[in-house]
């Protein structure tokens, strides 16, 4: 059960990353990029790809753009190539980060992250320092009056793990990353829109942070955000909005 500050959280970060709306086709062209590459560009048999397109059309991309990244990607175009890195770290207050970055310079790539870390009060560790406190999977999140019984059918039906009430009356369903497509297609078509909807790193504990402390993380957070070759952050930390 989290805490109350659940659905403030998750309101504030929709904001955050509305505001970061600059960045995303850039990310996701990156992503793209990946997964034609690993995967080829057979959307069929590629359920990365899907997603990423699928990325891609909500964030209002052209379909000519998004099948000319697919061809440079798997070889129909020359294109360059990116090398995907994670990294972990410490926040304000012991919080966990995850930083996962797409390159096409791993030099410059770790010496931003750590300069990011080591400037705003954090501290860059070593594979493996953090990532256990985290879950890859399938997430999303519901608003406070969403039917709890109706979501709950539905979502155990289409493969979900569990669904979760929180004590603000938001929900949220985790399934298994390779579930998310399937779970996802089974809300919509029930009627049930998530606010979020994503394959992500959970965190399995939350470190509450106030005041100053949640000033810093939020700082320390959006200057690594804001790193060309970041591609997504996750933390655990619950900061008050």
């Amino acid at each position: 059960m989290a805490g109350h500050s659940k659905w403030a959280n998750i309101q504030h970060r929709k904001g955050r990353q509305d505001e970061k709306r600059g960045k995303v086709w850039t990310r996701i062209i990156r992503e793209i990029t990946v997964a034609a590459r690993q995967g080829g560009g057979d959307v069929g048999v590629n359920p990365r790809l899907r997603l990423a397109i699928a990325g891609a059309k909500a964030a209002n991309m052209p379909a000519d753009r998004i099948k000319y990244n697919i061809d440079k990607a798997s070889g129909t175009l020359e294109g360059i190539s990116y090398e995907e890195i994670r990294y972990e770290g410490y926040g304000i207050g012991g919080a966990a980060i995850i930083v996962d970055t797409m390159t096409d310079n791993r030099v410059r790539t770790v010496a931003e992250v750590r300069h990011a870390f080591n400037k705003y009060g954090g501290n860059l560790g070593t594979e493996g320092s953090v990532a256990f406190q985290f879950k890859h999977c399938g997430q999303f999140l519901f608003a406070p009056g969403t039917p709890e019984d109706k979501l709950m059918e539905v979502a155990l039906e289409a493969g979900a793990d569990d669904v979760i009430t929180h004590d603000d009356g938001s929900a949220e369903v985790l399934c298994a990353a390779p579930d998310f497509e399937a779970v996802k297609l089974a809300l919509e078509a029930a009627g049930l829109t998530p606010e979020i909807a994503e394959v992500t790193m959970r965190a399995e504990n939350n470190i509450p942070l106030a005041g100053e402390d949640a000033e810093r993380m939020q700082k320390l957070l959006d200057v690594i955000e804001d790193l060309d070759d970041v591609q997504a952050v996750f933390h655990n930390a619950e900061m008050d909005s």
